[in-house]
């Protein structure tokens, strides 16, 4: 007999991705295609609403962009302006009720919107607003923006936005469609990405810019942190909706989440990610024979790490790119099952060789342990295991689903005790400052708070604070 399980998936998860397009009759097709190119950025659920100058129609469901969009659903969404969103959740439960973008009805005209980042006062304003008498219809803190926007005495709707931003704590990128009007907006440090590009006509903006390039459209710029783009059949007008502060681009982007292929924070990722690797093998150095990427996410700094080092480059490690959560497993259980049905080694390349294994980050440290055992089964000599990033000792505030501190092996535990619990022959993590050459960071104006501790928000810091006093 047969029993599905759950795959033990010990990895950070992408948060969101958001994708707007405004002057376009095939908006929703636009926002659709924009939305396959960021499926990476979240995989629970994914939403299109459209709007033809009267109307908005919305359709979401749960699971991939391409099984949740037919094409009779996208036929049901015309109108030449369109909003999308696919969601990781990072508050909030895993529900259909909680994908995005949000539809309401209220004062300010019917509104849709969609948010990629995390508000660390979204518990508090809540609870502020429900004593108001605001009705909540989900548990998404993107839930909060709305209400806000709907109760603010302003008269028009970018000084309803303003006033209800300048509310609110933490990282929001944010698209926002009226029935003839398009808003992006960018929270005042920058956390989470957002970029703006032409497609002859039409305007569109997207979490990354590997979205404009699947769809011939031209980059044109980031959005400012602290700006609010407002988009209608007039053009755009650009406003400052809040006074600037200290930027905080959140440096996981370049490490792990955005694709390889983007633009993120006004530098490419793939340039990033092989600089991280070719830091890497500067700072830990290893004798082996070949370097082996963790797939797919380690390739890049891999790479880099082959180049700066001069030892071959091997993908040994196939990924199965074709897997879901669930799975049928047999009643005798097969050890290290969820890893294996990720992962293969190619033996052939593998038998008799010292390995240098890269991959981007350590979270609880199982998986890591999984995979070096099955490449010393595979016949590796050695088994030498480098990470692109600092260790990782706390937990993120701003829109990343991060295990807590405690679950983190790095936080309670030394490298050298790392290394003897996932059973490589050495381990060597790059440091801070290698991370932030990496990526171009000379100005400090990343986010570092997983790797130090230290966060750029006084609410969180003063709640790790008191955590930490427990």
């Amino acid at each position: 007999m047969n029993r599905f399980r759950q795959l033990d998936d010990d990895r950070f998860h992408d948060h969101c991705g958001v994708m707007g397009v405004f002057g376009d009759a095939e908006a929703a097709k636009f926002a659709y295609l924009g939305l396959y190119a960021l499926q990476h950025r979240g995989q629970e659920s994914a939403g299109i609403v459209a709007g033809d100058g009267s109307e908005l129609r919305a359709h979401k469901g749960m699971g991939l962009v391409e099984e949740i969009f037919t094409p009779e659903a996208i036929a049901a969404l015309p109108g030449a302006a369109a909003i999308g969103h696919t969601r990781y959740s990072t508050a909030g439960d895993t529900s259909l009720v909680n994908a995005q973008p949000i539809v309401i009805d209220c004062n300010k005209g019917k509104l849709a919107l969609a948010h990629n980042g995390n508000l660390t006062n979204a518990g508090e304003l809540r609870r502020r607003l429900e004593h108001r008498g605001s009705i909540f219809q989900t548990t998404s803190d993107t839930e909060v923006i709305v209400h806000l926007v709907a109760r603010s005495n302003a008269r028009n709707l970018p000084a309803a936005m303003a006033d209800a931003l300048n509310q609110v704590e933490g990282a929001y990128s944010i698209v926002l469609l009226t029935r003839d009007e398009l808003y992006a907006v960018r929270d005042p440090r920058g956390f989470r990405p957002l970029a703006l590009a032409r497609r002859g006509e039409a305007w569109m903006v997207a979490s990354e810019t590997c979205a404009f390039d699947l769809l011939d459209a031209e980059y044109l710029r980031e959005i400012e942190p602290g700006e609010m783009l407002r988009i209608s059949r007039s053009g755009l007008d650009v406003v400052r909706y809040a006074p600037e502060k200290p930027h905080q681009y959140c440096i996981f982007e370049h490490v792990y989440f955005a694709r390889p292929d983007s633009t993120v924070f006004g530098r490419t990722v793939n340039t990033s990610r092989d600089m991280l690797g070719r830091l890497l093998a500067r700072e830990h150095p290893a004798a082996a024979d070949i370097v082996v990427p963790v797939p797919d996410s380690g390739v890049p700094a891999a790479i880099g790490y082959a180049h700066e080092s001069g030892i071959p480059f091997r993908m040994a490690l196939i990924r199965n790119h074709y897997i879901g959560r669930t799975f049928i497993e047999p009643v005798q259980a097969i050890r290290d099952f969820g890893v294996k049905l990720k992962l293969n080694p190619v033996r052939g390349m593998l038998e008799g060789q010292r390995v240098v294994l890269v991959d981007d980050s350590i979270v609880r440290g199982t998986t890591s342990r999984k995979i070096v055992r099955m490449v010393r089964e595979a016949g590796a000599r050695e088994v030498h295991l480098r990470i692109s990033c600092p260790p990782t000792v706390s937990p993120c505030y701003y829109g990343v689903d991060t295990p807590t501190r405690e679950e983190l092996i790095a936080s309670r535990h030394t490298v050298e005790e790392i290394r003897d619990f996932i059973g490589a022959d050495s381990l060597g993590y790059l440091s801070l400052d290698g991370m932030r050459r990496a990526v171009g960071d000379n100005e400090r104006r990343f986010c570092t708070a997983c790797y130090t501790g230290v966060y750029p928000t006084e609410l969180v810091q003063l709640e790790v604070a008191a955590q930490r006093q427990q």
